[in-house]
This record gives structure tokens, C-alpha cells and sequence, in this order.
């Protein structure tokens, strides 16, 4: 996904995960890329050193308002521009709905929901400031079929893809484009503790006999924010192995 000179993504929850690959992978093609999540790691402490120019992160919490937009601040400030935003970053909470604590719900709405929504619109005006750009959300089929003890995570992923069909009808006048990724089960810290009996039947579920890998989700991902997909928005690309065939 090689970029013009100058571009920018910014990817959120870049320190691990399918957000390190995303960093990673725009890094190698020559973007400029911004990422944060709450505590620096190793990747992002190397990263920084060897991208002394071309890479920013700093911690924020997709929980708080007030931190994403001083983040957007400091990437305007420091790049002067967004040409691409991955709303990756978020959380999974497993239990009961019937026991789910009140706050807990609103933390998993927040993270997964309030807060794309929020980077999306503050990425989106400067976007349009420079002639446009694209924005990709990370669903999760959790949003398109029913799973036991994730009501509120499916809920919140359910909202992302409402969210990007309405921001593709009133941001495409603008030229940025907004889809959709939704992943199917992958290897990655959020299925990392699947047992081996339920890794074993998502397996035999799956119509291509496996889990997915951070990297076919990624290559999606930059599918979707490349000049490839130039006529391409308010679309929803499900990367599952046909598990909800």
C-alpha cells in the first residue's frame, strides 16, 4: 500500500496486534504514521527510534474525550494532515448479560463505539482540509451473528457498521471515503484464551478449516484505504473463512 510523499494514518491501538501489523506494514510503504494506545511497549519505544520523523505515538485511552483530541491535536501539529484513519483499537468483555455491571456496559460502548465515532469526525475535518482520505472501521462479526456473553461489544460493533454507512452518504461529497472490516475469528490477544476444545469447533465451523492471521485481516484493511479501492464506500468486506455463510 505504497502512499504519495507525505501521507499520514493514523491507527488506533497501534502497539499490538492487528494494530502493530497495520503500523508496521504503512511504515514499510512509506507512510507517515501516528498510533497510540495507554502504555508504551517495546514495539513502540523501537519504533519511534528507528521512524524518528515518520512515527508518533503517545498514550491516550479511547475512554477519554478530552485525550483523543489532544491527540488529534498533536498529529494536526505535527504531520498537518490525516489521510487515512484505522478505528482498530477496542476491547472485548465476556460475561452474562444478566450480571454485566451497568459502568462495564458503558465502558464497552464507549471504547468500541463512542470513541471511533469521536476520531472519525475529528479525522475527517482535516481530511477535508486536504482534499479528502479514507476511513476504515474494525467490526467484528459478533455484529452479524449472535453470540452468547458479548451483548454489549456486539451492540457497540453493530453501531460502527451503521456508523460507517451513514458517514459514507455525508463524507463521500467530500471525497473521504468510510468502510468496514469485519473479522471473523483470528490468532490475536482477544482470542489467545479461546480453549482448545472451542478453538477446535470454530474450526470445524469455519468453511476453510482454520482461524484467520492479524495479516489477512490487515491486508483488507489496506485493501480498503489504497487508490485500489477509490470507488469502494459505506461498504462492509467480512474476512472470516465463511464462518457466517
Amino acid at each position: 500500500m505504497s502512499a504519495p510523499s507525505g501521507n499520514v494514518g493514523v491507527v488506533t491501538g497501534g502497539s499490538r496486534g492487528l494494530g502493530r501489523v497495520l503500523v508496521e506494514r504503512l511504515l514499510s510503504d512509506g507512510w507517515r504514521v501516528a498510533t497510540f494506545s495507554r502504555k508504551a511497549n517495546d514495539f513502540t519505544e523501537r519504533t519511534a527510534e528507528k521512524y524518528t520523523k515518520d512515527f508518533y505515538w503517545e498514550p491516550a485511552d479511547l475512554r477519554d474525550a478530552q485525550s483523543l483530541r489532544g491527540f488529534t491535536r498533536a498529529v494536526e501539529s505535527i504531520f498537518g494532515r490525516v489521510d487515512l484513519l484505522v478505528n482498530n483499537g477496542g476491547v472485548l468483555h465476556q460475561e452474562l448479560f444478566l450480571t454485566t455491571a451497568g459502568q462495564r456496559m458503558q465502558d464497552v460502548v464507549a471504547t468500541n463505539l463512542l470513541a471511533p465515532m469521536q476520531l472519525a469526525q475529528l479525522c475527517a475535518r482535516l481530511m477535508m482540509r486536504t482534499g479528502g482520505g479514507s476511513i476504515v472501521n474494525v467490526s467484528s462479526i459478533n455484529a452479524v451473528r449472535g453470540y452468547r456473553g458479548v451483548a454489549p461489544y456486539s451492540a457497540a460493533k453493530a453501531g460502527l457498521d451503521g456508523l460507517t454507512r451513514s458517514l459514507a452518504r455525508e463524507l463521500g461529497p467530500l471525497n473521504i471515503r468510510v468502510n468496514t472490516v469485519t473479522p471473523g475469528f483470528f490468532d490475536s490477544e482477544m482470542t489467545a484464551e479461546v480453549t482448545s476444545v472451542n478453538r477446535e469447533k470454530i474450526r470445524n465451523r469455519t468453511p476453510l478449516g482454520r482461524l484467520g492471521t492479524a495479516e489477512e485481516i490487515a491486508d483488507a484493511v489496506t485493501f480498503l484505504g489504497s487508490s485500489q479501492a477509490g470507488f469502494i464506500t459505506g461498504q462492509t468486506l467480512v474476512v472470516d473463512g465463511g464462518i457466517t455463510c
